[in-house]
């Protein structure tokens, strides 16, 4: 990374490009997030204009709708460098799933991070429909149905689990899922040009976790 005449860190076209390099970059700024020391980069008007034709992102991000989850910043990111998918409890659809294989296959994004976080609304609500047997109505319950799967493995393993230990299994599934589903994707990793991780956001303090990963990352 340079620091430009406004002495903020930007990263170079030639950024991050193998799956090592970006976890590398995505958790420095996850860490400068949590200290309080964001260097909010590529963010001014040079890398605006740099952007006009063509991007670069290092990282796809697949993530829950949630408003206190916001990717660039958790992870003090900056223009052209994250490529970002939300649902509500980052649900797999067919849309979700095309929108991160055209990342691999047309952008070579080397990272895809699935994002989870405590106090998921959508996890919660889920929980509550299995307990309860009580369905939500509209579109809701396909996302409640989606999500069930996760909530019904992490109660099979532990009858007390928490909301907590639901979304990260919920992750983990997710995130084990696009592998399995998308040959792009798959191949992608197998080739080691691209690695798929998942992570749980703390929202108390801003830290992001690694609860799975499928790749080379050097860790």
């Amino acid at each position: 990374m340079n620091a430009g005449e406004d002495g903020i860190t930007t990263t170079p076209p030639n950024g991050p490009k193998s799956p090592a390099q970006a976890w590398t970059t995505l958790m420095d700024g996850n860490r400068r997030f949590v200290e309080a020391s964001a260097s909010h980069p590529n963010q001014d008007a040079a890398r605006r204009s740099s952007l006009v034709s063509t991007q670069e992102p290092f990282v796809m991000i697949f993530g829950c709708s949630d408003s206190r989850l916001a990717a660039e910043i958790i992870f003090d990111l900056g223009l052209g460098d994250a490529f970002v998918v939300r649902t509500a409890g980052h649900v797999i659809d067919n849309t979700a799933l095309g929108s991160l294989e055209y990342g691999v296959e047309y952008l070579n994004v080397p990272l895809i991070v699935v994002l989870g976080h405590d106090n998921c609304g959508a996890v919660t609500a889920t929980k509550g429909a299995v307990s309860t047997g009580n369905m939500p109505a509209g579109f809701i319950r396909d996302l409640v149905e989606r999500i069930t799967p996760s909530v019904l493995t992490s109660l099979r393993r532990d009858a007390g689990s928490t909301v907590g230990d639901m979304v990260e299994e919920h992750v983990k599934q997710t995130a084990a899922r696009l592998v399995e589903n998308s040959p792009i994707i798959a191949n992608a990793v197998a080739r080691q040009k691209t690695a798929v991780v998942g992570l749980t956001y703390r929202l108390n303090d801003g830290r992001a976790d690694l609860v799975y990963s499928n790749g080379s990352l050097g860790v």
